[in-house]
């Protein structure tokens, strides 16, 4: 008779066909940022027929400001859904376990660059090419079929288990935080990000920024008349890499994150200024964020950060005249992380992945981005561990998850469970 182990290990070898199928209708939903809900639907009658209890809920605006779990946002959330599936065990006795998964990915850019569209799914030997199939419909789906594993296998959970499935971890983790103050939480949350088959140890806290800069238009016969906004965007700009080099500068003395080269990460992802072709620009805009350490207040880095913009008038004339710059928060505002080392689920997810790599250790690493296992762990003191698949060019182009890691992914996955839930015949 084979062990348990084996039998769930042989169950998800049995449905990996199917699993890969699954990615690929979810790959096939373009979820950008509140575009999810048709998707959300698609799963939630996939988690039903699988017997979950459904709750549907929307993104929480209310919470904003008054909760530290959220961070701002300028978007309607009337059409940002969230949606967990619950099942809870027929015999207690076990530990709870959720698996946090975030619907939404970003923008696929330039579809003419992919090699293939972006939202149609295309399996190429080892790898399966889409928008999303990395970061992290491939997690989310290795979470589910991970529990069918073990019904597969014809046994069952002794503890309750969830299947988040949250929207807005790409820009503000408020889908997350709305999933944390209703009470979706457990004793363990495993969210299984594109971390190519490493556990998060230590995660940055992330600040979402939009700059606006207000020059002097004016019409091209007498251009010293004017003040170009884009100009002044530039200047900016190559003043905050100043900043981000005293941030930099602080990682030496913070553990994880000395040897890393960048561990804060200053980008600029969207610009748009100007009016017209032929003038001195008004105005331009800048979106972007900038990393910082665990441990941090975001409100305090913020400030920080804030008040850099503010003295950039006294050290550069082109903004001698003040009030040129304007700094809003537009995304995440929230704390890192540290995994404590030697919890109980950590154990357990170690044991798990050294059955499948075949005694191989399970290495750990740094995520310098927000994640929204940082929810969980920051306000709820709950062991989150982050654990996922290969995975390339996520955010790029020809985004692509590796299956056969991602079938050790999801075999790993179902031992933790059966492992730290406790399993029955």
């Amino acid at each position: 008779m084979a062990s348990p182990e084996d039998r769930i290990l042989q169950a998800v070898d049995d449905l990996f066909d199917k699993q890969v199928e699954f990615l690929g209708e979810l790959v096939s939903f373009r979820t950008l940022r509140n575009e999810e809900a048709e998707a959300q639907s698609f799963l939630e009658s996939a988690l039903i027929k699988r017997g979950y209890a459904i709750s549907r809920f929307q993104t929480d605006a209310s919470r904003i400001g008054k909760h530290p779990a959220f961070s701002p946002s300028t978007v309607d959330y009337r059409s940002s859904w969230n949606i967990v599936g619950r099942k809870d065990a027929s015999e207690r006795g076990g530990r709870s376990l959720a698996f946090n998964s975030h619907m939404d990915v970003v923008p696929a850019g330039s579809a003419a660059r992919w090699a293939s569209p972006p939202f149609k799914p295309r399996r190429e030997g080892d790898w399966l090419y889409g928008r999303g199939a990395g970061d992290m419909k491939g997690g989310l789906a290795a979470s589910i079929f991970a529990l069918d594993a073990i019904a597969h296998a014809g046994l069952s959970l002794r503890g309750d288990v969830q299947i988040q499935s949250v929207v807005e971890e790409e820009i503000t983790g408020n889908g997350a935080a709305t999933a944390f103050v209703n009470g979706y939480v457990a004793d363990a949350i495993i969210s299984p990000e594109p971390t190519d088959e490493q556990l998060v140890r230590a995660n940055s806290g992330v600040l979402k920024f939009r700059l606006t800069v207000r020059g002097r238009p004016a019409h091209p016969r007498e251009p010293e008349s004017g003040n170009s906004a884009i100009d002044l965007m530039i200047r900016l700009t190559s003043h905050l890499r100043e900043l981000e080099r005293k941030w930099i500068s602080e990682a030496k003395d913070r553990p994880w994150f000395a040897d890393i080269r960048n561990p804060v990460a200053l980008t600029f992802g969207t610009i748009r200024g100007g009016d017209w072709i032929a003038s001195i620009p008004s105005d331009c805009v800048v979106e972007g964020r900038i990393g910082f350490y665990p441990g941090e207040d975001p409100k305090t880095r913020a400030e920080e950060f804030e008040a850099f913009v503010a003295g950039i008038h006294e050290s550069d004339r082109a903004f001698a005249a003040g009030d040129l710059v304007d700094v809003e928060w537009v995304g995440v505002m929230h704390a890192g992380y540290v995994l404590t080392e030697g919890s109980p689920a950590e154990a357990a997810l170690r044991a798990a992945h050294r059955r499948v790599q075949n005694g191989e250790e399970l290495n750990a690493s740094v995520m310098t981005c927000y994640l929204d296992a940082a929810v969980f762990a920051v306000h709820g003191n709950i062991p989150s561990l982050v654990y996922g698949p290969i995975a390339e060019s996520i955010h790029g182009i020809d985004e692509r998850v590796s299956l056969p890691s991602l079938k050790r992914v999801t075999k790993t996955l179902a031992l933790f469970a059966a492992e730290w839930c406790g399993v029955q015949a």
